[in-house]
């Protein structure tokens, strides 16, 4: 029998460096300071209701859309940016963010359509714009004399095309940790009104924002209620990303359109985890608060090691991300460093290249993780210091 071939279009998306990552980590006894995700568990409160929705029979499938409760629990929390949402029109529970984001893509974008993608992006958005059988056009975030990553206006404007069907926004942004800001958006805001995009945007890490910056929802600004498609996640927000239970909040045409293509993705999924999310976004948000303060220690901390071991660190606003450039210690490129850094010295990190389509661009640039204990941060430090 034929080996199976890849679907040429995703053909360039079957990269393992996550996975070979790991099983190098794991060879080498590593400090896996590489992956984002938290090495705790989420508020008690929220495991409990979980547990009696299991053993309560909550264990067939759920509703279609999601189990009216967590609607409604998410309709509730969009409010405290001023948005109203319909539980039961405009709002549709998928299997993560992941899932919305490509269910979006499918079903709001066709063949020969573009989507313009801001470079870096999570690596799922290129495979889901290719699985659509759209185009995507990058344009790279920009680096101001502060090292803080920013929106490049003007690139994004000149990428606009006829074709251009809709746009993916990440703010807070993995993997950079930058938070867009309102001047910035409020441009963003006006190219999708006046070219008339969809704005998808991917907004998991919302309350994990720190010092003086805010996030701001892009549907919040004038002209994007009809035209966003905002998606967000409990996994990041209550530190159970394994659940994979994330919504789409838009209008009723687009959630429909978007629930089309999700049926026939995973149908529905997490029926027992869904009211234990529904608890957690009414109850468990004084719990996120304390958690945001806990990760703005963690990025404090992780960059001041970074530092004492010869990087340059780039400013964090937001999400579990630290990036820092490799150059001074002699490296051009850090996809070298990082193979090298687990069986060197005992640490994984990920090359920013990996998540870009001009990797030249973006070589000198490696991402750490700071969603773990001190004590793995301490010790991974206390490793990199070695480099030196």
């Amino acid at each position: 029998m034929r080996e199976p071939a890849l679907v040429p279009r995703l053909r360039p998306f079957t990269s393992t460096i996550f996975a070979e990552m790991t099983a190098l980590a794991v060879r080498h006894d590593a400090v896996n300071l590489g992956q984002g995700f938290p090495d705790t568990d989420g508020p008690a409160g929220m495991l409990e209701a979980a547990k009696n929705a299991l053993f309560g029979g909550a264990n067939q499938y759920p509703p279609g859309p999601g189990r009216p409760e967590l609607r409604a629990a998410i309709a509730r929390h969009r409010l405290r940016y001023g948005t109203e949402y319909d539980p039961d029109t405009e709002i549709l529970v998928t299997a993560g963010a992941t899932e919305a984001i490509a269910a979006a893509l499918l079903a709001l974008t066709e063949p020969g359509d573009e989507v313009i993608v801001i470079e870096p992006y999570y690596d799922s958005y290129a495979a889901a714009v290719a699985m659509a059988g759209a185009q995507r056009r990058v344009v790279g975030l920009v680096e101001g004399p502060d090292g803080r990553f920013g929106l490049d206006v003007a690139g994004l404007r000149a990428a606009v095309t006829p074709r251009t069907r809709a746009i993916l926004v990440n703010s807070p942004h993995n993997p950079t940790g930058t938070v867009f800001t309102r001047a910035e958006l409020e441009a963003l805001a006006a190219l999708c009104v006046e070219h008339d995009l969809i704005a998808i945007c991917d907004e998991v890490y919302e309350h994990l924002v720190f010092d003086d910056a805010e996030h701001i929802p892009l549907v919040t600004l004038p002209g994007m209620r009809p035209r966003t498609v905002s998606i967000s996640s409990a996994g990041k927000t209550f530190n159970c990303t394994g659940w994979k239970i994330g919504w789409v909040c838009s209008t009723p045409e687009l959630v429909a359109a978007v629930k089309a293509a999700k049926q026939f993705i995973t149908f529905v999924s997490g029926g027992p985890l869904q009211p234990a999310v529904a608890y957690a976004l009414d109850h468990e948000l004084p719990w996120v608060d304390g958690l945001r303060d806990s990760l703005r220690e963690k990025r404090d901390r992780l960059s001041a090691g970074l530092a004492d071991a010869g990087f340059t660190v780039r400013p964090t606003a937001g999400t579990y991300f630290v990036c820092v450039d490799v150059r001074p210690l002699g490296f051009t490129d850090a996809a070298d460093l990082a193979w090298e850094l687990p069986g060197r010295v005992g640490v994984a990190a990920v090359p920013v290249k990996v998540f870009t389509d001009h990797p030249d661009e973006w070589k000198h640039l490696l991402r750490f993780a700071f969603c773990k204990r001190n004590e793995v941060i301490d010790e991974g430090v206390t490793r990199l210091r070695k480099l030196v």
